[in-house]
């Protein structure tokens, strides 16, 4: 069942007005995948009426009016991407598309979409119910951040926005306790993942118990204070260990609660056993269909998380650094559900997550004690304590396989190639599982780079464990009578990252990968993430010792263009054969989100 979008859909239910509208800046597509369907559908079935408004009109009231006003919140998303992130490239171009908006033509989805949309709520409703900000946007702008569009540091979204709360990271628990706290008339400013604004008179509690970040006007100027802000931040991201955090913002403060607690696998299990439509809304059907839905309709998500903490990836911020996966009948459960859809083609195009190999297995110590504030689970090596075990995942894939009405299951979801090598006993089985039922010609890896000392800004392993990983790869799909590839996914431009190391990683994609790299992205400074710190100061965080940034656009498509370039057959003075090879195989890949 689709959450109304329309008064008729209202009048339908016989309701007469909502307890909460959720507003978004992606259109209405009801699948797990999608966060404001998820809160949504959690919302209701914890018993509260709920509707949704996507991508309303800014320039009139019709669409922010449609369903009334809610009696507890509005809650307000820029979608399930950044909408800066969404609306510009990495050289600051505007996309011309957008795989979540209906017709695919971006023209909906405003610049900071959350912050126009809490100002389109209080133009057309004075004095309204609570306005709460959610979703990753949000979650990465929480606190003073460095915006790469406007090349400064910003407060925090929910001063520019002023919006009434924030709740920040995987927010379905800590909304239903919202709403529940706000029908009882009860004080939400003890809700863990929440964040609100307070004078000066209301933080004399908070100051005995939570830790104080740097100003906003000190870290809009001093990069060290920025820096050192950026990294109590970090570090209290943690759902056992974090410290409650609080930031003067001219006269107030922000004041930001503690995470919640991560939910257990019956808890997320329950989740994704809320009863998804996998469709877009047939209101906004109507305006086009959605690029979206090809890639998760009938797709399945089995964990969250990351503990690879990659620099440049906001997954650890928002996600958290501790993976929690659904139970192998959950996944189960929802394949054999897919078979029933009359559109379903016997295809599931991925079993996965944030990466696809990280299902089934934790750091005991971490989720007993948290996160390990000075270490990291997968860099410089994976961590003894981490444990590695893809038994799990082989398990879930065979039997994924075996259910009657599914002929193939792809593993699309990249494949981190440190975690395989690491697990002795079961890295093995679990890649000649795959290699041999479960990927169609290709299998996407990260490596990113091939330079030492990129890699380790990136926060990425070595170079050699890539070529360690391709010849393990190769072997196994010769073994299973199969041609297939790899795809490698690699970045430009990246902090540390100059033109002469793209020289090098040309060589090297040429001598030991043997292929022209298709897949490469130049850098894009993502909110609250330790490369965009690099990319703002100028400094290894990690260090203190200053590196090159390149911020240039012409010299940072350069050194794309460095790497993309075709290789040249020295006899006959063309393209090899293996880069138009690569070029027809690239022709067939998802486009990397």
């Amino acid at each position: 069942m689709f959450l109304p979008t329309t008064k008729q859909e209202l009048d339908a239910l016989g309701w007469d007005r909502l307890d909460v509208i959720l507003v978004t800046g992606d259109s209405y597509i009801d699948s797990p995948f999608i966060g404001i369907a998820v809160i949504g559908k959690m919302l209701a079935r914890a018993g509260f009426r709920v509707g949704v408004i996507a991508q309303p009109d800014t320039h009139s009231a019709a669409d922010i009016t449609r369903l009334g006003e809610p009696r507890l919140f509005w809650g307000v998303s820029g979608g399930c991407i950044d909408s800066m992130i969404a609306n510009y490239t990495s050289l600051k171009k505007k996309r011309r598309s957008d795989d979540y908006t209906p017709g695919g033509r971006n023209t909906r989805r405003p610049d900071r979409a959350a912050i126009v949309y809490t100002n389109l709520i209080r133009q057309h409703f004075k004095n309204t119910a609570p306005i709460v900000l959610g979703g990753l946007e949000a979650s990465l702008r929480r606190v003073a951040h460095y915006d790469y569009w406007d090349d400064r540091v910003r407060g925090s979204i929910l001063f520019d926005a002023k919006a009434d709360y924030l709740l920040y990271g995987m927010a379905e628990k800590a909304t239903v306790e919202l709403a529940r706290t706000l029908n009882q008339v009860g004080d939400v400013r003890q809700i863990r993942g929440l964040c609100y604004i307070a004078g000066e008179a209301d933080t004399a509690a908070v100051r005995k118990n939570y830790l104080e970040l740097p100003p906003l006007d000190l870290v809009e100027e001093d990069k060290e204070a920025f820096t050192e802000m950026f990294y109590a931040f970090y570090q209290n991201n943690d759902p056992i260990t974090a410290r409650g955090l609080y930031q003067k913002h001219g006269n107030r403060y922000l004041v930001q609660n503690p995470p919640q607690p991560s939910m257990s696998q019956l808890e997320l299990d329950a989740v994704f056993g809320l009863g998804f439509e996998r469709a877009q809304h047939p209101y906004y059907e109507t305006l086009g269909k959605v690029k979206a839905l090809e890639t998760i309709k009938f797709s399945i998500l089995s964990h969250r998380g990351c503990y690879g903490e990659c620099n440049f990836c906001a997954i650890a911020v928002h996600e958290g650094r501790t993976v929690q996966w659904r139970s192998e009948q959950s996944i189960l459960a929802e394949a054999r559900e897919l078979t029933k859809y009359p559109d379903f083609t016997g295809f599931i195009r991925d079993v996965g997550g944030p990466t696809a190999n990280m299902y089934g297995f934790e750091c005991g110590q971490k989720l007993e004690r948290g996160a390990c504030p000075a270490k990291r689970c997968l860099y410089p090596e994976v961590c003894p304590s981490l444990e590695v075990d893809h038994s799990r995942q082989v398990s879930l894939l065979k039997k994924l396989r075996k259910i009657e009405g599914i002929k193939k299951v792809f593993v699309a979801s990249g494949v981190r190639p440190d975690l395989v090598l690491a697990d002795r006993q079961h890295g093995e089985p679990y890649l000649k599982e795959v290699v041999g039922h479960h990927i169609s010609g290709q299998m996407k890896v990260a490596p990113e780079h091939s330079e030492d000392s990129v890699l380790r800004l990136m926060g990425k392993p070595p170079a050699a464990s890539t070529l360690k990983f391709k010849s393990f790869f190769d072997k196994l799909s010769a073994n299973a009578g199969k041609k297939q590839f790899l795809t490698y996914y690699l970045i430009a431009a990246h902090p540390g990252c100059t033109a002469a190391d793209m020289k090098h990683l040309k060589s090297f994609a040429d001598r030991n990968l043997h292929l022209n790299p298709e897949q490469v992205q130049i850098f894009l400074p993502a909110p609250s993430t330790y490369s965009s710190l690099m990319y703002y100061t100028g400094i290894n965080p990690f260090t203190g010792k200053p590196i090159f940034v390149e911020k240039e656009p012409q010299l940072k498509n350069l050194q794309k263009d460095i790497i993309i370039e075709p290789a040249e057959d020295k006899t006959l003075g063309k393209r090899t054969q293996r880069t138009e090879t690569n070029r027809m195989v690239a022709k067939r890949r998802p486009r990397r989100p």
